[in-house]
């Protein structure tokens, strides 16, 4: 690979031990099982990595649901066509099942000739209804086919059929979703099983997928990316890095393409300001970089490029404008002997295709041109690299940013999307850690859990470890528990939503990253507060207090491993780590360092790591220039932000038997006088205004 790697931002090392893709006598993978083990449940979510196998796993609940729960038919929705393949006929009894799943041709509706768009999706609706109304069991559509049934049959025509959607963040709790909508309403009527499959449940908008209510009705079956990529049995390192670049986004790229490294290259939209607005002469000005060109493959439609080393590698242009010349490429990329053949494409560019769903497993290398539209776009380009594959050691992610020039409109516009792009670098560090399991300080050992050398330590804070399910058991003082199932629920389950709420919060990520005089417990206490609150209104205080402590206890512990990891790799002489165990040994340093308690943690900016990474990784002088234009962008605290320290401030005084002082040394205890002191100012105003009203 070129030498002009950029840091990484995250860095996942494996154990390779094989668990995640062998097979138990049902043929079922640990994931498939452990969903397998929940089929009983009317609503069911899954959410599991790319490539962790949710097509079979949907495959074998919904034959059982077929069988032996009294559903008449399954219908299988999916985002766009090319992911209806997922759900292609499988000789499941062949690995020890005693079913095969078989979908009839004419009921595979994402096989149906014909563009994948809105007049189509309608002129499948008259199948979906006679569908409906036959005996055949299966039934393969697309979201929009899906919608355009429902708007036209009715709620009612599907009750008592399993409806599994695949891709389940495509959904969303805004009403104008119409998706989200329709599936609110068949919960409501109760009359239906839903499954729904995702490997990224949160959106690129921040807006909740479901509605809390809707929600709580769900079994969820989890399966982490750590249990994933951890159990391959080829896949040893993962890295993700952004990387910055002034002028043109194609003089910065051939740094870091290696025509030696399987890649997707995602080039950007041409209405981006990364583009130069030729996406033709961007993919020959890429091939160039490559090689010489010495032809196109008539079988595959792959142009023939010449390495400087003398090899020949094949590269598949999918920004092609030509239907004819890109439906060939993408049926070749399709075939069953990209999956099988290493050596069948090298290198694969694309502009709007290539990210969900598809399935090239040897891909090594994904490399990205400008901010996607979203932290979902993102995850999903990433899964394109997670794949495990013969000889396949080591899979990146580069995400290639340009660096904000003089213009302020320009300036602030590249600063969304770098903070975008670290909030996607938080947010991995966070799905590929090790799930969370806090109690508060005493609660005694867990089963199963290796607590270090000399094992669990009374009156201590522990941290232990199960290597077998990815699992940290963390004992943090005055670390408070929610009271409600609801509450219980969302801290087991749903702490990574929260945290990608977190991280998406424009003010949060800004002040986090580029204001020296920013006080952490500001970020920890009160936005992610406002946050927890704003997500889950109905619940008590004391259930979005523990909220709180649980999400900002597991971004700040996962920070803090990974920055240790981070500089234990640098230090090495080779820069590798030389164990799976980094990010454990990286954890119980920093448990090791004192007793933790959740104030300490609070009093850590969540961002300080991301920080360290991008001052190495952007200019110095771009740094100042983007900090100084946050900077400049300070407003005063809303009313609602006074009152949310003014709160904070009653439970300092009642801890200390004092109220905070604006005189302080301590910039907390000062943030907290200021904000009371501006609470006080609002309700003066309101009270002011109230007795002029009613004179």
């Amino acid at each position: 690979m070129t030498e002009n790697r950029p840091i990484p931002a995250v860095r996942l090392v494996t154990g390779q031990t094989g668990a995640s893709s062998s097979a138990n006598e049902l043929g079922m993978r640990p994931m498939q099982a452990r969903a397998y083990a929940h089929r009983g449940e009317q609503y069911l979510l899954i959410k599991s990595p790319p490539a962790s196998g949710k097509s079979r796993a949907l495959m074998f609940i919904a034959l059982d649901k077929l069988h032996n729960q009294g559903i008449s038919q399954a219908i299988i929705v999916v985002p766009e066509r090319s992911i209806g393949g997922s759900f292609a006929d499988e000789p499941l009894s062949a690995h020890g099942f005693w079913a095969d799943w078989t979908v009839k041709p004419h009921w595979n509706l994402c096989n149906t000739p014909g563009a994948d768009d809105v007049k189509v999706a309608k002129s499948k609706v008259k199948a979906v209804g006679e569908f409906l109304a036959s005996d055949d069991t299966v039934l393969v559509c697309t979201h929009a086919t899906f919608r355009f049934a429902v708007d036209e049959l009715g709620i009612e025509a599907f009750d008592g059929r399993l409806i599994a959607v695949d891709e389940f963040h495509h959904v969303s709790a805004n009403p104008e979703n119409r998706l989200g909508a329709q599936l609110g309403q068949l919960i409501a009527r109760d009359k239906v099983h839903l499954v729904a499959m995702t490997g990224s449940y949160f959106r690129g908008d921040a807006v909740a997928v479901l509605s809390a209510e809707d929600e709580a009705k769900f079994t969820t079956v989890t399966y982490t990316y750590y249990e994933q990529l951890n159990g391959y049995r080829y896949l040893k390192t993962l890295d993700i890095a952004y990387s910055f670049y002034t002028g043109r986004y194609i003089d910065k790229i051939n740094d870091l393409l290696d025509p030696a490294v399987k890649t997707i290259v995602h080039i950007p939209s041409v209405n981006s300001r990364e583009s130069t607005k030729d996406k033709h002469r961007e993919v020959e000005e890429i091939m160039d970089h490559l090689g010489t060109w010495k032809g196109t493959d008539p079988v595959t439609g792959f142009h023939l490029i010449e390495t400087a080393a003398g090899a020949t590698i094949k590269v598949a242009d999918l920004v092609d404008d030509d239907p004819a010349k890109r439906d060939r490429v993408a049926a070749a990329l399709k075939s069953p002997e990209a999956r099988s053949n290493r050596d069948h494409v090298d290198v694969i560019i694309a502009l709007g295709m290539a990210k969900e769903g598809f399935d090239w497993i040897w891909c090594e290398h994904a490399l990205t041109v400008g901010y996607r539209s979203s932290l979902t776009e993102i995850i999903q380009i990433i899964g394109r690299a997670t794949r495990d594959a013969p000889g396949k050691t080591v899979a990146r992610f580069t995400n290639l940013i340009a660096e904000p020039a003089a213009a302020d409109d320009v300036v602030a516009e590249a600063v969304n999307d770098t903070l975008k792009a670290i909030a996607a670098s938080l947010l991995m560090e966070q799905v590929l850690a090790p799930r969370f399991d806090f109690t508060p300080k005493d609660a005694g050992p867990k089963d199963g859990f290796d607590y270090g050398p000399d094992g669990y330590q009374e009156g201590r804070t522990n941290v232990g470890f199960n290597e077998e399910r990815g699992q940290f058991h963390f004992e943090l003082k005055d670390l408070l528990l929610p009271r409600s199932t609801e509450g219980k629920r969302i801290c087991a389950e749903d702490i990574n939503e929260v945290i990608t709420s977190f991280i998406q919060d424009k003010q949060a990520i800004e002040r986090g990253l580029f204001d020296p005089e920013v006080v952490p417990e500001e970020l920890t206490q009160v936005r992610m507060g406002k946050i927890v609150r704003d997500r889950y209104p109905d619940l008590s205080e004391t259930d979005q207090e523990a909220i709180r402590q649980h999400a900002i206890a597991a971004l700040n512990i996962t920070q803090q491993a990974a920055k240790i990891v981070t500089v234990t790799a640098t230090d090495d002489g080779t820069g590798e780590l030389k164990a799976n165990t980094s990010f454990v040994d990286g954890v119980r340093k920093f448990m090791n360092v004192r007793e933790l308690d959740i104030d300490l943690i609070d009093r850590i900016n969540p961002f300080e790591a991301a920080y360290a990474i991008l001052a190495k990784a952007m200019n110095e002088g771009t740094l100042r220039q983007v900090q100084a234009a946050i900077s400049a962008r300070k407003t005063t605290l809303t009313e609602e932000e006074a009152r949310a320290f003014a709160i904070r401030a009653v439970q300092w005084k009642r801890e200390r038997g004092r109220a905070p002082e604006a005189t302080s040394q301590d910039p907390w205890e000062r943030q907290l006088a200021e904000g009371v002191a501006a609470f006080a100012r609002f309700r003066a105003k309101a009270q002011s205004a109230g007795a002029a009203a009613n004179g």
